[in-house]
């Protein structure tokens, strides 16, 4: 598993498998669930990071 965090977008992918991802959906307003070609999930895309957290 690697985590990358990109600040430009305020964005964390979770990548949990080296698969190629061939389809995305979303699960819940700016979380991308990303799967392989066998239906496997291989990352997650959090966007605006930083909102999901009390400042």
């Amino acid at each position: 598993m690697n985590l990358f965090y990109y600040p430009e977008r305020d964005s964390l992918y979770i990548e949990l498998s080296e698969k190629v991802s061939v389809d995305s959906r979303e699960a819940a307003p700016g979380v991308v669930l990303d799967f392989d070609s066998e239906g496997c999930l291989v990352g997650i895309d959090i966007e605006a990071l930083s909102a999901s957290f009390d400042k």
